[in-house]
């Protein structure tokens, strides 16, 4: 009997194992997978153009993030986040966590999130001097609009 009682408990203990493994995988948050498509946050149909002195840099997986202030018209101040590529990235285009010190006057191409929140993904930085590099993630799904050098949009 205390075979059979064994056997009948080892197979409750597999058995709860594989339901807490199914329960696991099924709950797990899809922020697992949080890089996203291009289409997924911005919009293609809303490039715009952010001239600013940047404020922050967080160079961070899966995307670094440029932060800039931006005047308005009528004088006040808005802050806004943009998108760059990965740090990887970025650092084989020549761009690293250096390259734009804070307080950088700054223009970014770039396209509005679909939520018309003050962020944006760039697809060019242009610096005071004229120099110009591409921020942008290839092959997300960005718009092809001749601003990735690699052609992979």
């Amino acid at each position: 009997m205390h075979k059979i009682m064994t056997m009948s408990w080892k197979k409750i203990v597999a058995a709860s194992g594989l339901a807490l493994a199914a329960l696991l995988i099924i709950s797990t948050p899809a922020q697992l997978n949080a890089h996203h498509a291009f289409g997924a946050e911005f919009d293609a149909n809303s490039p715009l153009v952010l001239r600013g002195a940047v404020t922050r840099i967080e160079w961070v997986n899966p995307h670094a993030w440029f932060h800039i202030e931006v005047a308005r018209e009528d004088g006040t101040k808005e802050a806004w986040r943009i998108e760059g590529g990965t740090p990887n990235t970025l650092l084989r285009r020549g761009i690293n966590k250096r390259s734009i010190p804070i307080g950088t006057e700054i223009v970014v191409e770039g396209y509005q999130a679909k939520d018309r929140s003050n962020s944006a993904n760039g697809r060019n930085i242009t610096l005071a001097d004229g120099t110009k590099m591409f921020m942008g993630s290839s092959g997300t799904g960005a718009p092809d609009d001749g601003a990735d050098p690699t052609g992979t949009n």
